[in-house]
This record gives structure tokens, C-alpha cells and sequence, in this order.
């Protein structure tokens, strides 16, 4: 199956603690469902000091559910995805407008 939602696209949550906050997609992983967005469903994590870092509690972004994300249009509000050939080649598409993503 193709995937609706990939790594660059800007997103919006729509269920849980962040609820409303958009932000853009940096990995998916599909087998799991899941996709890591910046700066949504943040958590703080103990780093181990060393030559590189700091060290210390630093936030981190985890994954939240694909079900719970969706693609935000040129208008800026949520939209859902679907498919369609277009000189031959699958592309997506927000169906509140109709644009390629």
C-alpha cells in the first residue's frame, strides 16, 4: 500500500496531548504505524555526558500514530489524502482542495 503520510510533510495532530499543533514529519516507520513529527509528543530523556554533548535531560520528539496525524493544505487547515494517475504516474492529493502534495 502506498504510503499517505511521508518524511517532509507538514502535519497537524489531531488527537491527544498535542492536539492542534502542526509540525513536519522527520521518519516514519510503517511496519510500526508510527511516524516522529518536531515538536509534538516531546519527552525528556537522561543523556550521558560526553566530549560531543552536554549531557543532562534533554527533550526528545517519540513517535505518535499515523492515525492521529493529518496532511495540512495550502490553506493551512487538516486534510485527508488520496490518490490519482496523472501522466501515468501516482501522485497524491489533499481532497479538501484537490492540489498535489
Amino acid at each position: 500500500m502506498a504510503a499517505k503520510l511521508k518524511t517532509g510533510d507538514k502535519v497537524v495532530v489531531l488527537a491527544g496531548k498535542d492536539k492542534g499543533k502542526q509540525g513536519e514529519i522527520t521518519s516514519v516507520d510503517p511496519k510500526s504505524g508510527k511516524a516522529v513529527v518536531d515538536g509534538v509528543n516531546m519527552a525528556v530523556r537522561h543523556q550521558r555526558q560526553t566530549q560531543s554533548n552536554q549531557g543532562g535531560r534533554q527533550p526528545k520528539a517519540m513517535p505518535i500514530d499515523l492515525s492521529n496525524l493529518a496532511i495540512v493544505d495550502k490553506n493551512g487547515k487538516a486534510s485527508r489524502v488520496g490518490f490519482r494517475e496523472e501522466d501515468g504516474k501516482k501522485v497524491r492529493f489533499a481532497k479538501t482542495t484537490g492540489d498535489v502534495i
